[in-house]
C-alpha cells in the first residue's frame, strides 16, 4: 500500500497531506491535524464518539477513509461555528457532560439534526442521537440540552 497526497478540506481550511490508503478520516484528524476532539471508541461505527460531520452530513469518521473524503467539507467538534458553539453551551448549562468522551460526537449530530430540523421534539431529538452511546448518564440531561439548543436558535429566528 502506498502513501497518497490529498487536500483534506476541514473547519474552513485547506490542508495538503500524505496519508496511507487505508488510513482512517479518524486517523488523520488525530494524529495528522491534531485534532483531537474527536474520540476513537469502539473502532466499527457503532458507538457514535467519532461522529463529524461530511458535507453537513454526520459520519463516522473510523469507517471513512481519509482518501473518500478529499472533495467534502468536514466538520469536527474543534469547528468554529455559531450553531456548533450553542450546541455546546447548552450541553454545558445543562450538566450533559459527563467524562466527555462521547459529547463531542453527539454535539456535531445534534448540530447537524438542528440545521435539518430547527424545532425537534423529543422524540426526533432521540432518533438524532441514535447510535450514540453514552456510559455515564441517562440520556435525559443530553436530550435537554439538544432541546434548549433548539428554543435559542428558535428565538433568534424571530429576532431577526
Amino acid at each position: 500500500m502506498g502513501h497518497y497526497a490529498i487536500d483534506l478540506h476541514v473547519n474552513g481550511a485547506t490542508h495538503h497531506l500524505l496519508v496511507e490508503a487505508r488510513q482512517t478520516l479518524l486517523e488523520t484528524l488525530r494524529e495528522n491535524l491534531a485534532l483531537t476532539g474527536t474520540k476513537r471508541g469502539c473502532g466499527h461505527g457503532v458507538c457514535g464518539s467519532c461522529t463529524v460531520l461530511r458535507d453537513g452530513q454526520p459520519i463516522r469518521a473510523c469507517l471513512t477513509l481519509a482518501l473518500m473524503a478529499t472533495d467534502s467539507q468536514i466538520t469536527t467538534i474543534e469547528a468554529e461555528d455559531a450553531m456548533l458553539e450553542n450546541v455546546k453551551q447548552c450541553f454545558i448549562e445543562c450538566g450533559a457532560v459527563q467524562c466527555g468522551f462521547c459529547i463531542p460526537g453527539m454535539i456535531v449530530a445534534a448540530t447537524s439534526l438542528l440545521r435539518k430540523t430547527p424545532s425537534p421534539d423529543r422524540s426526533q431529538i432521540r432518533d438524532g442521537l441514535a447510535g450514540h452511546l453514552c456510559r455515564c448518564t441517562g440520556y435525559v440531561k443530553i436530550i435537554e440540552a439538544v432541546a434548549l439548543a433548539a428554543q435559542r436558535v428558535n428565538a433568534k429566528q424571530v429576532a431577526t
